[in-house]
């Protein structure tokens, strides 16, 4: 796998070098071919293509095709189509190839499948000592999951050591209620159905209500629709609220946090597994070489034993 995955990686920068070096008119051109090819091959609403039907639906296919094509419904369709076509944002696709190669050079070192495991391989081996390191509760994390902290802020709060130091942090700052209001709607979501109206209840009255003893700063907007959708709960009322705070964390808290020595020190202790063996995947730092098939072996080689053997066998009679 690691070798298959350095193939994709290389063709992308090759496709990224070779589209940076290429004039604008000629990139251009190939962004109008492309755009032309995919408008004009693409079939009518309703009719399958002729590769789909077979050879013998494909002049019922074309009639069809034909008789679609005349009425003034399906011009207007492709009128609007296109006008939205036209209208759509679109990422160039240097761009594209940029963000892909800089998302690989980054999760590439924390992917045990393409990087290895550390201290040894569990998939392959009895030591499952990697899920012990990297447990939902450890007590010090390795230094590869308190970097995966950094990547972004849902990595972070998809982690349970992570947003619990996230938590005390928050509590440094006199906000840890917002984090605790975020947990309270995700457990309002994927809840049980006959809990939610309870769920509703407590959490407005614990975070939103007026005077509550954990409020959280909701702006006016956020509150009304919240209020509106109160008067017939469900477990998504509380969505518009869990966005903005959510996007408050994110902006604010969560910057802070990964500048903060609280972090850093976490960066200093954390655990780095020594490697306990051998690696079970040689693989990991070569690519594979197979034995060759019987059926490829070169002629003189597969001969050679036929012909000692015909030898033998006429030294036999001649004896």
């Amino acid at each position: 796998m690691n070798h298959a995955w350095d193939l994709v990686v290389v063709q992308a920068r090759e496709q990224l070098r070779a589209a940076k070096q290429r004039r604008k008119g000629d990139r251009l051109v190939i962004a109008c071919q492309e755009r032309t090819y995919w408008l004009v091959n693409r079939p009518p609403p309703g009719i399958p293509s002729v590769l789909e039907q077979g050879p013998e639906r494909s002049s019922c296919a074309a009639a069809g095709r034909a008789q679609l094509t005349q009425s003034p419904e399906f011009y207007r369709q492709e009128v609007e189509r296109c006008r939205k076509a036209l209208a759509r944002a679109r990422v160039k696709s240097s761009v594209c190839l940029e963000a892909y190669l800089n998302f690989s050079s980054q999760r590439g070192p924390h992917d045990p499948f393409l990087s290895g495991c550390l201290p040894s391989n569990p998939w392959v081996t009895d030591d499952d000592t990697y899920w012990t390191v990297n447990a939902p509760s450890v007590a010090v994390p390795t230094k590869l999951r308190v970097e995966r902290w950094g990547f972004s802020f849902q990595e972070l709060l998809g982690d349970p050591v992570g947003r619990a130091h996230f938590l005390a942090f928050l509590g440094t700052e006199f906000s840890a209620e917002n984090l605790s209001f975020w947990e309270a709607c995700e457990e309002l979501r994927y809840g049980g159905q006959a809990q939610v109206p309870a769920l509703v209840d407590s959490v407005y009255q614990q975070f939103l209500a007026p005077g509550a003893a954990r409020w959280v700063n909701v702006d006016s907007r956020t509150m009304e629709s919240t209020l509106a959708g109160l008067r017939r709960p469900h477990r998504y009322v509380l969505d518009d609220a869990q966005l903005h705070i959510y996007m408050l964390m994110k902006k604010d808290s969560y910057p802070r946090f990964l500048k903060s020595a609280a972090y850093r020190d976490l960066l200093a202790v954390a655990v780095v597994p020594a490697e306990a063996r051998r690696r079970a995947f040689p693989f990991l730092r070569k690519p594979p070489h197979p034995s060759p098939s019987p059926t490829l072996l070169p002629a003189s080689t597969s001969a050679e034993p036929v012909a000692a053997a015909s030898d033998s066998a006429c030294g036999d009679r001649g004896t």
